[in-house]
């Protein structure tokens, strides 16, 4: 058996660096799922496509190719293209918010998605990972953290990142996803019902992968 982590929970809890970092000590592969869907956004951006026509959205998502790669930064590759710099973006955040509740397009990237558990074990990381794609998992997290504390995250990656941001803007942005993201008729974001619940709101990221792997262990 193939061994399988998956790490649920909304936009901004840390899942992204939590997972890398559990994905890199344990030599285990990594799925960055939100990609997934950013990488399409991206695709229908760049292409203009209206995501109201849910048959152009899904043509692209099954032409479309995403690899990861996990050098000093994750690298992430759109048919050979890199585009980890678009993957921050709001606009790409926003657009793949509401490209994931289009089911026809879930159905799409699902098998996508499953077909990253490969020897020798598999890092999952995303909103419905242990509850639809991977609910066989072994080991399940549900990562959470307060609207507030999610905000300033990433208000300070964005101005780190020379990104001009608004505070209340972001805040608001993040209620708005949580509530499309709960309230989604396909696979809304609920914590599986056999997953550790972790709320980082207090924790750093130290802390926090050290209880992932004290879990595992």
């Amino acid at each position: 058996m193939i061994p399988v982590l998956t790490i649920d929970g909304p936009s901004g809890a840390g899942k992204g660096t939590v997972s890398r970092a559990i994905a890199h000590q344990l030599g285990w592969h990594y799925l960055d799922s939100g990609s997934i869907y950013r990488a399409l956004a991206i695709a229908c951006l760049a292409q203009k496509i209206a995501l109201e026509d849910v048959s152009a959205v899904v043509e692209i998502a099954q032409s479309m190719t995403l690899a990861f790669e996990c050098k000093e930064a994750l690298v992430v590759l759109l048919d050979g293209e890199d585009i980890t710099h678009q993957l921050s973006m709001e606009t790409t955040g926003n657009t793949a918010s509401i490209i994931a509740a289009i089911p026809e397009v879930r159905a799409v990237l699902l098998q996508k998605q499953k077909d990253f558990k490969q020897p020798q074990g598999l890092v999952a990381d995303g909103r419905d990972m242990g509850t639809v794609v991977f609910p066989e998992a072994e080991y399940k997290i549900y990562l959470t953290a307060t609207a507030m504390k999610r905000a300033k995250r990433r208000y300070k990656q964005l101005i780190e990142k020379g990104i001009d941001a608004n505070l209340s803007e972001i805040t608001k942005e993040i209620k708005n996803r949580d509530k499309r993201d709960t309230e989604r008729k396909v696979a809304p974001l609920v914590p599986a019902s056999d997953a550790f619940y972790l709320d980082s709101s207090d924790l750093s990221i130290e802390q926090v992968i050290e209880k992932v792997l004290n879990f595992i262990q």
